[in-house]
């Protein structure tokens, strides 16, 4: 009889504890699953991307093929998010480029966001740190990965600086932007190179930008206007002015921008980066760069879309110097077309088919003084983009 109580008791205990742990899961399942659920509810203040562009290109140059292969042309990781109706940050850094730091802003290059911004009323913010500059232009304001060859203005200027950028919403589709920005990211030697004995580093080199985004009938017609004025030296500046139009008509979109870079010093060293005698290193001065970009998509159903743009580029010197006479020294042409398709209307993911083709024709004045060649590029390329959501 006493064995059996004992087993009754020895039972009884074993159920009890068991209840117990199985109330002990149940409960800690449960505040996994508040915990999840909340934080799925909190998913505005922080999302996190992966920006990928990844392809198999054939690539020519002056119709003899060059080293082709698989390539990655884009891959960077974002954060960004809504902290709460006013504080609101964002962070993008390229995956496939160099982390040193540079001398003046002690940052690397890949580095595109660092920024955090605050938002005083529905109409007025103010977003500060490490930034794009606020540049008109359709193209310009793209993700990158969404291009597949950029002009030459925007592939050789520099595009992300840190400072402050305040900004007016007056409606949904009237936007005014007023940006003060480093002028450059590196040293004054790094940007500029070698350079006549009185060009000197100003103290205070800064970029200031003034940038108007407008839509108007329902989106059908939207305009990115920009005008910047940048310090680069002593009484030396760049003037940088960029007018983009886009227009929507049902299934076919097509944009134009205009844009247009007046450098005392050549900041983009498009003119001065030829080994010539002539210059032997020296950074050219009073250079202008002019570019119009055309692009249009047509969406044949919601899941393909063809795409054709066309770009036209000058390098020009607006005022003599040394043996730099003014004039034209190079014109290059651009086109690309291409196929886009879309597996899931819901997502970015796409795989493309595209050709690009530019050729570049230099003056006989640049061919004599700086060795230049004419010559034409093209690349065939097939892969995939998607701005991949992690989290």
């Amino acid at each position: 009889m006493k064995k059996i109580y004992l087993m009754v008791i020895l039972a009884a205990t074993i159920c009890s504890q068991t209840s117990a742990q199985q109330k002990h899961y149940r409960k800690d399942e449960l505040s996994l699953f508040h915990r999840l659920t909340a934080l799925e509810k909190r998913n505005d203040k922080f999302n996190l991307y992966l920006n990928t562009q990844n392809s198999f290109d054939l690539n020519m140059v002056n119709g003899d093929t060059e080293q082709s292969g698989f390539y990655c042309r884009q891959l960077r990781i974002e954060a960004m998010g809504d902290l709460n109706k006013r504080i609101y940050y964002r962070w993008r850094q390229r995956l496939n480029r160099p982390n040193t730091p540079t001398l003046h802003e002690n940052q690397p290059t890949s580095i595109d966001y660092a920024a955090v911004g605050y938002r005083l009323s529905p109409t007025f913010s103010i977003f500060g740190g490490k930034q794009c500059a606020a540049y008109g232009g359709f193209e310009f304001d793209l993700n990158p990965i969404d291009v597949y060859e950029y002009c030459n203005m925007i592939e050789y200027m520099s595009n992300f600086m840190i400072g402050v950028t305040f900004g007016f919403r007056f409606n949904e589709n009237q936007e005014l932007l007023v940006q003060i920005l480093n002028a450059r990211n590196g040293s004054f030697d790094e940007t500029y190179g070698v350079l006549p004995y009185e060009i000197k580093p100003s103290n205070i080199s800064l970029a200031y930008t003034i940038n108007w985004n407008s839509s108007f009938w329902d989106g059908l017609l939207k305009l990115r206007w920009s005008a910047t004025i940048a310090n680069q030296s002593n009484n030396r500046f760049m003037y940088y002015f960029a007018a983009g139009q886009q227009l929507t008509l049902g299934r076919l979109q097509t944009y134009i921008d205009f844009m247009l870079s007046r450098e005392d010093i050549d900041q983009k060293q498009i003119l001065s980066g030829f080994s010539s005698d002539y210059l032997e290193g020296r950074t050219a001065l009073n250079t202008n760069y002019c570019t119009l970009l055309w692009k249009v998509n047509f969406k044949i159903s919601p899941h393909l879309t063809v795409f054709a743009k066309a770009m036209y580029e000058t390098s020009s010197i607006f005022k003599s110097f040394d043996q730099m006479e003014k004039g034209r020294y190079r014109t290059s042409l651009g086109y690309i077309g291409g196929l886009e398709y879309y597996p899931l209307q819901k997502s970015n993911l796409h795989f493309f088919a595209t050709f690009v083709g530019r050729s570049y024709d230099y003056s006989e004045r640049a061919k004599e003084l700086l060795g230049a060649k004419n010559f034409h590029t093209q690349r065939v390329s097939v892969g995939l983009i998607y701005k991949i959501p992690m989290f």
